[in-house]
């Protein structure tokens, strides 16, 4: 399949001229290859089907995948506008059962596929442009335009393998075969595993910021673990191997289980592998798209609750100490066999990269040394929660890509799969899902005597979402009143009736005034632009609590818990609805509200004219628009021509204030004097930064 197997490309060699065509034919071979995985769909009614409860119809995702370069250009400044806003909101969220994703149908009327397919060609066409036309200048960093398209094809690359697990769990008789690639027909002989022995090592995890191939924010960084010896199974355990478990009624048995895997196999009343079809006494194998006699020597795809209580079972079975490896220890794995990055790997040395076919294959097929399939064939789950390395940094244009996972729910799976292409089949590459999710994903056992230190980010550390934690649920200083109470408090002076009203909060941040509001609104729906920033007010909505870290001096911290109960607000918490979006290009839904609150929001977006002239369509008659700023106006985000204020025109000053009256003067009246709000932001014990940001009340004429 020599048409899809470009491999990701080096951005910092190579002369501009061959950079710029070698993206140019690595975005056309990713576009056409999304393309293509659709086409195995049997007519347009399949792509609403809904594959699997927790994800969206494939609709969305065809969608999706070409809505997120727009989105991302857009954030990044390079696009000067959306080129259909209404898609660029309906398709711009995926899910990952987060509590801001939504999933509920009555919320969405999507669009038809040729109209998709007429705006994916649209984007198509504009992303070429963009590659033809923009400034290349090498090597490529975070900050280079040619970024935000890398990461829209590395973006897309992720997709074409999730879409293909969902096309996988339709019913079979929607789809075409032979459209895709071939799969793989070889059978052979089932083998036996065993254990190879491999000596242990220090090891060094994480991706300097200047290395060659795209990164996602969570492989950059620094880790060092000592790796004790352990031995590792040569194959990837395979159905034949997995039936033993099945036989023994390991699906019914909850001492193989851990406590969260025996709760899902009760509520899923699983018996077998996902990806098994049992017809009588016999088994058959449902690859992507047409069901196949069972192939036992290939490996078994599970989540990671069925590898674990298999890898309980085979240790009481073998009397030996087994377990999955982790993720330290699958790099020490790889290394024994001496694995090459992607750039230095001849093509066919495994079934990756759609480089074989488009199926999985025997496990004793793909020799990695004394080992099999150390990459490729399927992922391989391990036993470490994805967090990130010491050094981490988000991207600002996708910062909510790796964070919403840190969350000690979400185990790494490494070394891709016959679909894994792009960054996903490079050596440094870190995915990770919720251990009953399904991939293509298998395992392989290690027996160790060393128990594994698993790191969970229980305290929240990210410094820029623990800052923002401090100012709403953090203690007072200097005789301050923390910034949501002052706001709370001007709500409760200016509405009138409020628990007969529905308050939208936009820019929620992390939360703390959408609690509050929700002890005297009807209704309170709370946005952010922001996953990370709403996953900590989610944590607290959800469990009651929130911990995070705070900087003391130097390096030392201080550790903060909260109680939503000790706030008072765990009888009203469940009146807030957070959801992750953009403020200039909301759903249709959220309107019909009675007051509006943006603050600090129009200084943190590219066109706040837009905003201002369109926002009265989300209020009702009548309805109160607040706005705070602190008209900290950065060319970074708005570019001067779309400033509301701070600059001179024919030679006089132009306030913000002025230039927000002049947009709001056709459909509001102002409420009162605009005033000041004066609060502090808490960088460390000795480090606090005073704001001022100027609030005005409207109400909608």
């Amino acid at each position: 399949m020599k048409e899809f197997t470009l491999k990701t490309p080096d951005l910092r060699e190579g002369s501009n001229d061959e950079k710029r065509q070698e993206i140019l034919n690595y975005f056309i071979r990713t576009f056409n290859l999304d393309d293509k995985i659709y086409q195995t769909l049997r007519d347009d009614e399949t792509f609403y089907l809904r594959a699997d409860p927790l994800r969206h119809p494939l609709i969305f995702y065809f969608g999706h995948t070409a809505c997120f370069y727009v989105n991302k250009l857009v954030l990044a400044g390079i696009l000067p506008s959306h080129i259909n806003p209404s898609f660029e909101s309906v398709f711009a969220i995926g899910v990952d059962e987060m509590s801001w994703d939504d999933l509920d149908e009555k919320n969405y009327n999507w669009p038809a596929v040729a109209d998709v397919r007429k705006y994916r060609e649209t984007v198509r066409s504009t992303i070429i442009k963009l590659i033809n036309e923009l400034p290349m200048d090498i090597p490529i960093g975070w900050e280079n335009p040619f970024w935000p398209i890398i990461m829209g094809i590395e973006h897309q690359n992720i997709h074409i393998e999730t879409s293909s697990v969902l096309i996988r769990q339709l019913p079979a008789d929607r789809l075409q075969s032979g459209i895709f690639h071939d799969i793989c027909r070889e059978e052979g002989q089932t083998v036996r595993n065993e254990l190879i022995e491999v000596k242990g090592a220090e090891m060094h995890l994480g991706k300097p910021h200047d290395h060659p191939f795209y990164g996602w924010d969570l492989e950059y960084g620094s880790y060092s673990e000592r790796v004790e010896d352990f031995k590792a199974s040569k194959y990837l355990v395979s159905n034949a191997e997995f039936l033993e478990f099945v036989k023994d009624n390991g699906y019914k048995k909850k001492e193989w289980w851990t406590e969260e895997g025996w709760s899902w196999v009760s509520y899923k009343n699983a018996e077998h592998p996902l990806f098994w079809i049992k017809e009588f006494d016999n088994y058959k194998l449902r690859f992507m798209t047409e069901i196949v006699p069972m192939m036992w020597n290939y490996p078994v795809e599970v989540n990671y609750l069925e590898a674990k209580a298999f890898c309980n079972w085979k240790s009481a079975q073998t009397g030996k100490k087994l377990r999955m490896p982790t993720e330290a220890e699958w790099y020490r794995l790889a290394y024994h066999c001496k694995l090459k990055d992607v750039r230095d790997r001849q093509t066919g040395m495994g079934n990756i990269n759609l480089e074989n076919y488009a199926s999985s294959c025997p496990v004793n097929k793909f020799a990695f040394g004394e080992f099999f399939d150390i990459i490729g064939n399927v992922w391989q789950w391990t036993e470490t929660p994805i967090t990130g390395f010491p050094g981490f940094k988000v991207h600002p244009l996708y910062d909510d890509f790796a964070t919403p996972t840190f969350d000690g729910k979400h185990n790494l799976i490494k070394g891709g799969s016959w679909i894994s292409t792009g960054n996903e089949s490079t050596l440094h590459a870190r995915y990770a899902f919720r251990r009953h999710f399904y991939q293509h994903a298998g395992f392989r056992y290690i027996e160790s005597e060393h128990e594994p230190e698993l790191h969970i980010d229980g305290y929240e550390t990210d410094e820029d979402i623990t800052v923002s934690c401090e100012q709403n649920y953090g203690d007072d200083y200097f005789g301050f009143t923390k910034l949501p109470m002052q706001l709370f408090e001007e709500l409760k002076k200016h509405i009138e009736n409020p628990s007969e009203k529905r308050f939208l909060d936009l820019n929620c941040d992390t939360g703390r005034l959408s609690f509050e509001a929700a002890k005297i609104f009807k209704e309170v729906t709370a946005i952010d632009f922001s996953a990370r920033f709403i996953r900590p007010a989610i944590e607290l909505q959800k469990r009651g609590f929130l911990r995070y870290v705070i900087k003391d001096e130097g390096d030392l911290q201080i550790f903060k818990d909260v109680l939503l109960e000790d706030l008072g607000l765990n009888t009203s918490s469940d009146r807030v609805l957070f959801m992750q979006g953009d403020a200039m290009n909301l759903k249709e839904r959220y309107s019909e509200y009675d007051v509006i609150l943006a603050f600090n929001l129009l200084e943190e977006i590219h066109r706040p004219a837009d905003f201002l002239s369109q926002i009265h369509n989300r209020l009702n008659a009548g309805g109160m628009l607040i706005l705070g700023s602190t008209y900290e106006w950065q060319k970074s985000m708005t570019d001067t021509r779309n400033r509301l204020g701070g600059f001179k025109k024919d030679g006089e000053p132009v306030k913000s204030f002025d230039g927000i009256s002049q947009l709001l003067s056709d459909s509001f009246t102002l409420h009162c004097k605009p005033f000041d709000l004066k609060y502090l932001i808490r960088k460390s014990s000795r480090d606090f930064e005073m704001k001022i940001s100027e609030l005005s009340i409207w109400r909608k004429k």
